[in-house]
């Protein structure tokens, strides 16, 4: 076996299993700190590296204030870095320090002085300096958290009196911010060197194509061509990634990359795995010419003997399929085949770490879930298991988002067991669970017929801190475990977590959050003590309704009622109508009649169920009165509007009847004449008085609607009066005409 320094602390890292029911080992063992969400465990882990940054930072910034070492043996980790030169004299020594050091700036100034002094610098050194100068783009790399200034054209430093807010949620590399300045350090130098050689012109092309200098980098490597100097692999692939950039056409882009590969093999410059990684990548700028080049790529790669990476399947992926929120859409028929033969290939790939493994993981991950293949996504979780891969998940937010889409995955095609397993595997050590999560969970639990288990399942609900997250969560579990009868021992463990359930309702204190209660939730859970025999907890549940000014339903009042007359509990009856009254509830009238059948009243009770249906109909009396009054007024615009129709319709035939001549002349007539006699009829009539005295007449009697609108209708000419403004009402839309 190879030993290295950490042989002995990997060995003792093997015997040690993650444990599943426990939280991530970074956090202390306090429930205080313990995180119980993905939010939670980004912002703990964030603030636990925030703190070992600013320690980092006063240690490296005042670093003699830590000059005792504690530690034996001496750890040289753990002491402050020296970022101040040792050498001061202006030689190579000093220059050579500075260039370690990554102090651009004085690195330059030394290498100027040394100059003027009439040294001569070797061509190694200088090589260096301009590698540090092309990676940092001629500026002092940014420190920490520290911004970068901004410059005006003259180099001077510009002042901001106020810091301004970064936009964006993630910090970009400062690197991505700068460009190449014309004549700059690196150019000046590189003109200033007695010699050149191929690592020189190559230094100054990659720092051209990473700073934005796409033309000037082919004009240099015209210029090294010229000189009889070949490129190096590293050259090859900067010009590579920068054809697409001073090309227009695709198929000019493609014929400048295979150039740059052609020249490569003219030269005998064996192209690497980044070579070719940066040929799909850029072809991916090439439009629909890439998906027909780039398995072509793949087979040069077979060919040379090149394993693929990750990053090569991601590019080949990336050329069939758009990446959309929920993994990749394909953007032809060809592309449905590609993702499969991708996940095969790219299973049996060792990982290397390169851009794009982490967002490749987690895409192939959702494309498995939108294929609806499991197989896959097992093969894909696989590679995880082994050695430091899970390390390719990258931030907490793609590795939350994995984690969820694999379990969901899980919940819809794998049964109650497995799906338990990977719970109970995942959550909490690797995965916090999200409210949309718990509801597969529980979608799954009834999809099998295992309802029992969730008393559990909401004990981690509570736990995870998302039981007030959102009351559709809260309002599942109370439905799922109202909905059917199980046995004794089970109503009384969904009692139990129904009282667990009510308490995140209602007012709590100040500091915590809580639900407004619905009447969905008050019926179920009074259903479910009902249920359990706890009635007189299910009263006080019955109590809530009128509190929070929530109405119940007719099918728990009956609930109530069967379980006061299995009791013989005739005073609960007659409270349960009389709670039904409060409520106005149209059942109230069905409640006191199966009161009066059904229980043995006494005298006080009869008397109170009495009082109650004198209520009912002093509100019926009511309301007809309230009916009638807007009955009337309704009818009156509507007697107003049909003679205003009418009389509109009148003039209108009147017209056409005298420009038409023969028997539609006399058919328009006599329809002309019928309308007449309507409009006068209506004119010189009382319809709509009529027709609403004759309604609060057989109200006053007792009567109902439909009664008294019979007996008017009895009268051939008040028939006639209320067909005629009952069927303008109904046809303009009025309320209660129909």
């Amino acid at each position: 076996y190879f030993r290295n320094e950490l042989a002995v602390l990997q060995a003792l890292s093997s015997t040690v299993q993650r444990d599943p029911t426990a939280s991530h080992y970074r956090f202390q063992d306090d429930p205080y700190l313990t995180p119980r969400t993905a939010s939670e465990f980004k912002l703990f882990s964030l603030s636990q590296e925030s703190g070992r940054n600013a320690a980092k930072y006063i240690i490296n910034t005042y670093p003699n204030f830590f000059l005792k070492d504690y530690a034996e043996p001496h750890i040289p980790c753990l002491m402050p870095e020296s970022l101040q030169p040792k050498v001061t004299e202006v030689c190579e020594a000093g220059l050579r320090e500075l260039i370690h050091l990554r102090k651009v700036r004085s690195a330059v100034d030394m290498y100027d002085r040394l100059l003027q002094a009439g040294t001569v610098v070797s061509l190694e050194l200088t090589n260096n300096l301009l590698d540090l100068i092309c990676f940092y783009g001629d500026q002092d790399p940014v420190q920490g958290d520290q911004a970068e200034p901004e410059k005006t054209a003259e180099g001077e430093v510009v002042q901001d009196p106020a810091p301004r807010r970064k936009e964006g949620r993630f910090r970009k590399s400062d690197s991505l911010h700068r460009t190449w300045r014309k004549d700059n350090n690196a150019e000046r130098i590189f003109h200033l060197m007695p010699e050149r050689n191929e690592r020189s012109y190559g230094a100054l092309i990659r720092g051209m194509v990473k700073y934005g200098a796409h033309s000037k980098a082919f004009d240099l490597y015209t210029d090294m061509q010229n000189n009889r100097m070949a490129a190096d692999v590293h050259a090859f692939n900067a010009l590579i990634a920068a054809a697409p950039e001073v090309r227009q056409k695709y198929s000019e882009k493609w014929d400048l990359i295979a150039e740059m590969l052609k020249q490569m093999n003219k030269l005998g410059v064996r192209p690497t795995l980044l070579t070719f990684n940066t040929v799909l990548k850029s072809l991916l700028r090439c439009g629909p010419l890439s998906r027909a080049l780039v398995l072509q790529v793949l087979g040069e790669m077979k060919a040379l003997g090149i394993e693929p990476s990750l990053a090569t399947y991601y590019h080949i992926l990336v050329a069939f399929y758009r990446q959309g929120e929920w993994g990749f859409i394909p953007k032809n028929k060809y592309s449905l085949g590609m993702v499969p033969l991708c996940i095969h290939l790219y299973l049996h790939t060792p990982a290397r770490w390169e851009p794009g493994r982490s967002v490749l993981i987690v895409l192939l991950c959702l494309q498995c879930c939108s294929l609806k293949d499991l197989g896959l996504a097992y093969r894909v979780h696989s590679l995880l298991n082994v050695g430091d891969n899970w390390k390719l998940l990258g931030n907490p937010s793609r590795e939350g988002f994995y984690y969820g889409s694999l379990f969901n995955l899980v919940c819809m095609m794998e049964n109650i067991g497995v799906v338990l397993q990977w719970y109970r595997d995942l959550v909490p050590s690797l995965f916090y669970p999200n409210s949309h999560t718990m509801r597969d969970l529980l979608q799954a639990l009834d999809a099998d017929n295992r309802l029992d288990l969730i008393p559990e399942i909401w004990k981690d609900v509570k736990q995870l801190g998302l039981a007030t997250v959102s009351g559709d969560l809260a309002e599942e579990v109370l439905a799922l475990m109202a909905r059917d009868e199980h046995s004794p021992e089970i109503q009384e463990s969904f009692a139990n977590c129904a009282l667990a359930v009510k308490a995140v309702y209602g007012h709590g204190e100040q500091s915590q959050a809580t639900l407004d209660f619905t009447a969905s939730a008050l019926c179920n859970m009074a259903t479910i003590l009902l249920a359990a025999g706890r009635t007189d907890q299910a009263w006080e549940i019955l109590q809530l309704f009128k509190a929070n000014n929530r109405v119940p339903s007719e099918k728990l009042l009956d609930e109530f009622l069967n379980s006061a007359k299995s009791g013989s509990n005739s005073e609960q009856a007659v409270t349960l109508v009389q709670m039904s009254s409060s409520f106005s509830l149209p059942a109230t009238a069905r409640l006191a009649q199966r009161v009066e059948q059904e229980f043995d009243l006494s005298e006080e009770q009869k008397k109170a169920l009495q009082d109650v249906e004198a209520t009912i109909l002093s509100d019926a009396a009511r309301l007809s009165a309230q009916l009638v009054h807007e009955l009337r007024r309704q009818l009156q615009v509507a007697v107003l509007d049909a003679v205003g129709g009418v009389r509109e319709q009148f003039e209108r035939i009147h017209v056409v009847g005298r420009e038409l001549g023969g028997r539609r002349h006399l058919l328009r007539l006599e329809k002309k004449h019928r309308l007449q006699a309507v409009a006068r009829l209506v004119d010189h009539g009382d319809a709509a008085r009529q027709f609403a005295d004759a309604i609060e007449a057989g109200a006053q009697r007792g009567l109902a609607v439909d009664t008294a609108l019979q007996r008017l209708f009895g009268q051939r000419r008040g028939e006639r009066l209320c067909k005629l403004v009952l069927a303008t009402a109904v046809s303009d839309g009025l309320d209660g005409a129909r």
